[in-house]
This record gives C-alpha cells, sequence and structure tokens, in this order.
C-alpha cells in the first residue's frame, strides 16, 4: 500500500474522533437567568454548547444549553438519563415556539418512543428558553439527587412541532451521537457511539479502502507495469495481491452493510445498497475471471481480455461513485469528502502521467523495429 494510501486510511480513521463543528465556547454570551457559568463544553456533534455552574454541596445545576434547531419551526433538547445513555428514561427539557409565537420549555419523561408532555423526575426552576441568532437556549437550574457528580446528558434537535409534540429528529450519525458522560466537577464531557455507529464507521472505511483504494491501486499496476519486460511476472502478482485484498475487504464491508440493513428496517439507501450488490456480483466474476484466465496464446484470450478490463473499470468507476454516496449518508464532513477529491485527483495525474511514459515506450519501439526492417538488420526480411 502506499503512502497515500496511508494517508487517506489515517484521514478515515480520524473521523472517528467525534469533534464539534464550531467553538461555541470561545464567545461570550449573555444569559438573563445567570449571565456567568463556572463551566462551558463544547458538545461533540449538533453544534450545540452546555454552560453551566454546579454547587456540589446542594447539587444545584445551573445551566444553559445551546443549538441551531434543525428548522425555524423547529425544536432543541437537553436531557440528563440517570438510567442509562441513550434517549429512553432520559429527564428531558425541550424548547420550542409555543402557540402564542414566544419560546418555552416543557418537559418530558422520555419512556417509550411516543413521547408526550410529562413531569421529570428532578425538580425544576426558572426555566426559560430564547432563540437568538439562529440559536435555540434553553436555561434555568436543576435538582439533582445528593452526592451527584457525574451525569448522563443527552441532547439532541428537530425540525418541526406538532400539536405541541416535537416531530421525530433526523437519523444521521450527528443526531445518533449526541449523548455522552458529564463530569459537572472536572468540567469534562464525553461522546458515547453507540454499535450501530461503529458499524456504520467501520463500513465506510472497509469499503472505502477497498472499492474506493485498493482496486484503483491494483488496475494502475496491471495497466503500466506489465508494458516493461523487467517487471514481468511481478506486475501480474502485484495486481491479484491488490485485486484480491481489495475484493476481501470490500466482501467484509459489504456483509457489514447487509447487517446495518436488516437493523435499520425504516431506513433505506436504495442507490448505495443497489450499487454495493452489484459491485459484490461484478467482483466476485473478476475472481472467477482469475481462475479462468486463459493462456496468452490461446484463441479465447482475446475475449477474456475484454471481458476482465470491462468488469475491472465499471467496478472501479462504481466504487468510487459509492464511496462518495456512502460519504454523503456518514456525512463524517465536508473535509473528508475533500480529502477524497485530493486522492482521486493524484491518482488520476499519475495515471495520466503512465499513460504518457507508456505510450512514449510503445512508440520508440515501433520505431526500432521499423528502423531495423528499413536498414536491412532483419535477417527474415533480407
Amino acid at each position: 500500500m502506499s503512502i497515500l494510501d496511508l494517508g487517506f486510511l489515517l484521514i478515515v480513521f480520524s473521523s472517528l474522533i467525534p469533534s464539534s463543528s464550531s467553538q461555541l465556547c470561545s464567545a461570550p454570551s449573555s444569559f438573563p437567568s445567570n449571565p456567568t457559568f463556572s463551566a462551558c463544553n463544547d458538545l461533540p456533534t449538533l453544534s450545540s454548547s452546555l454552560h453551566w455552574t454546579f454547587d456540589a454541596e446542594n447539587a444545584t445545576l445551573f445551566f444553559a444549553f445551546t443549538a441551531p434547531p434543525a428548522g425555524e419551526a423547529g425544536w432543541v433538547s437537553w436531557a440528563i438519563n440517570p438510567t442509562g445513555v441513550g434517549m429512553l428514561g432520559s429527564q428531558t427539557l425541550i424548547a420550542y415556539r409555543q402557540d402564542d409565537g414566544k419560546m418555552g420549555v416543557q418537559t418530558f419523561n422520555i419512556t417509550g418512543y411516543a413521547i408526550k408532555p410529562s413531569p421529570i423526575d428532578f425538580a425544576t426552576a426558572d426555566l426559560a428558553a430564547d432563540f437568538v441568532g439562529g440559536v435555540m437556549r434553553i436555561y434555568g437550574k436543576m435538582f439533582l439527587a445528593k452526592g451527584t457528580t457525574v451525569v448522563n446528558q443527552v441532547w439532541q434537535v428537530g425540525a418541526a412541532v406538532s400539536n405541541r409534540i416535537p416531530v421525530k429528529h433526523e437519523f444521521t450519525p450527528a443526531n445518533m451521537n449526541s449523548k455522552g458522560k458529564l463530569d459537572l466537577i472536572r468540567g469534562q464531557s464525553t461522546v458515547t457511539l453507540d454499535s450501530t455507529t461503529r458499524n456504520r464507521n467501520i463500513h465506510g472505511i472497509l469499503n472505502a479502502v477497498s472499492w474506493g483504494i485498493l482496486l484503483p491501486i491494483g488496475a494502475i499496476f496491471a495497466r503500466y507495469l506489465k508494458i516493461f519486460k523487467s517487471a514481468d511476472p511481478a506486475w501480474f502478482y502485484v495486481h491479484v495481491v491488490c485485486q484480491t485484498i481489495g475484493y476481501g475487504v470490500g466482501v467484509a464491508g459489504w456483509s457489514t452493510g447487509l447487517k446495518l440493513g436488516n437493523k435499520s428496517k425504516g431506513i433505506q439507501y436504495a442507490d448505495h445498497r443497489y450499487i454495493g450488490i452489484t459491485l459484490f456480483a461484478l467482483g466476485t466474476l473478476q475472481i472467477f475471471a482469475l481462475l479462468l484466465r486463459p493462456n496468452k496464446d490461446h484463441k479465447y484470450r482475446f475475449y477474456w481480455n475484454i471481458y476482465h478490463h470491462s468488469i475491472g473499470y465499471t467496478v472501479i468507476v462504481l466504487g468510487i461513485i459509492n464511496v462518495f454516496k456512502g460519504l454523503s449518508i456518514l456525512d463524517p464532513g465536508n473535509q473528508w469528502k475533500l480529502s477524497y477529491i485530493i486522492f482521486l485527483c493524484a491518482y488520476g495525474a499519475i495515471a495520466l502521467l503512465l499513460e504518457v511514459a507508456t505510450w512514449i515506450v510503445v512508440l520508440r519501439r515501433k520505431t526500432h523495429k521499423s528502423t531495423k526492417l528499413y536498414d536491412g538488420s532483419n535477417p527474415t526480411n533480407a
């Protein structure tokens, strides 16, 4: 694997490390109920932040949560979950625009996926909300159990409210990873990745490395090294190794995608799925092509070459297309798509240079043969 491949792999793996899209805590904020807080964290997803002051002796939390809603008529929420790390069981505060047009805060004890306003397990006071500069803010104070220093927090944003009930939020990685632990004393927060998100990341990495990187690299070895006699048969073995490893990694990514699809019946990415199935089928045909490869002087070798080359280039093109579709689904950030575009540009530039070099070698060989025939150095011709 080349240095370029390793660099891209490092970029992809680093995308698994959650990062905030903006440094919200670095900007001064003023809240009507409590103008200053002793701690602030930029939360890892949804461009959100949490400001707070914690009175450990009285277990009282003064807080302000900020996040942009998914739409002008949307909602934002912040919760503490005393029983787990996800949405179920969370004691939730949700802010949205009320029927009179003013911002308000409603409490929800999330015991199921059909939610409705209900009292929560923690006493609250001075709850309020506003909508300033495209950002909704919830602030107030919450009275926790004595001795509490670390809590499970959950935050979320949505696009609409219907009959005073928040409409279901999206299921992007950012939405699914909006949860973690908050250390009220040390002022630290961490994100908790669920198994589905980890599997999505693994699926993306495996397929980007296989269909998007290894197979195109293997094709370069086959097309441009075999022209040099000194590289024969080394180019063939390098090509086979790259394509076999790429196919094996791609099958692992494909099977991971099937499992994700079976677990997420209500979420369908039809184009991405169908292209993935097509890639698996064509890749399998290429493996059979290796086993059925005739000798160079065999009468069917010409047809085998057409079959092998056409399927190979089709797999490369579909693989690149599906990598971009996968990046759009995972939505890790524009920088990752840009990184893959840079890789493709570098790959294309290398292929173009090698194409020119190959034609120069071929034309020189033809010229050299023509010169030999012309000056009578060929004994047969003489």
